[in-house]
């Protein structure tokens, strides 16, 4: 659903990190807490359900890895300019709850979903961890252009501006782009089935999103928009 059907006035109140479990809504500090025991259980989950098999070191770097990104978005998310209008509640729950799930399919290994797409070799697993490096550093560079324009959900700022300088010059998404990074670098370096169909639900959540944010951007800024489209990338250049 767009935004322009569910306008709320400015606000002087600034967004902190929030996750949503059902009833249940964390904030701030909290919400970091339970995205590091979430990371944590699933970790525990693993060890649990295979007992002979430990964790590798490169997916422990994967999920530090994850956990900095996390970290750095729940510290900036209150430097975000208020909301004149945003996307619904229940559109935004879409978003959020295929995401979690897909983190949680990332480290955690259902039955029937072991099996290796991918050999285990030092080449794979460098590679999976190069790009959710570069990825992270692409997140915080993105993240730091946009800045008080930023915000979770689809949503048009007070004072909102189109930004085009930066990774904003090539691609219209670069933060998008980071983070199905991060999530496509741990499913390489995990290597099995479970990573993989995390990472793809994942995808098909911000393929989702860029849609309806594309059509939310051509309404704030009409034709600049439209041109600033003809001339970029929606995700990663020369290619999507």
């Amino acid at each position: 659903m767009n935004d322009s059907n569910n306008k709320a006035g400015p606000s002087d109140r600034r967004p902190v990190a929030t996750i949503k479990l059902g009833p249940l809504v964390l904030a701030g500090p909290s919400a970091l807490v339970a995205l590091v025991l979430f990371l944590l259980a699933a970790l525990g989950l693993f060890i649990y359900f295979r007992p002979n098999v430990r964790p590798s070191m490169p997916l422990l770097i994967s999920a530090v890895l994850w956990l900095v990104l996390m970290g750095y978005w729940g510290q900036v998310a209150k430097n975000s300019a208020p909301a004149a209008s945003s996307e619904s509640a229940a559109s935004r729950q879409v978003h959020e709850r295929l995401l979690l799930l897909a983190l949680a399919l990332l480290f955690l290994k259902l039955p029937w979903t072991g099996y290796k797409w991918l050999p285990t070799s030092a080449f794979v697993v460098a590679a999976g961890l190069g790009l959710q490096v570069f990825s992270l550093a692409l997140a915080l560079w993105a993240r730091r252009r946009l800045g008080r324009n930023w915000s979770g959900e689809i949503s048009k700022k007070v004072g909102h501006e189109l930004i085009r300088s930066g990774p904003y010059r090539l691609v219209r998404h670069p933060i998008y782009t980071a983070w199905l990074g991060m999530y496509v670098g741990t499913a390489i370096v995990s290597g099995e089935l479970h990573a993989l169909i995390g990472a793809a639900i994942a995808i098909a959540a911000y393929w989702r999103k860029i849609r309806l944010e594309e059509q939310h951007m051509c309404e704030i800024f009409g034709d600049d928009y439209q041109a600033y489209r003809r001339k970029s990338w929606a995700l990663i250049p020369g290619l999507l």
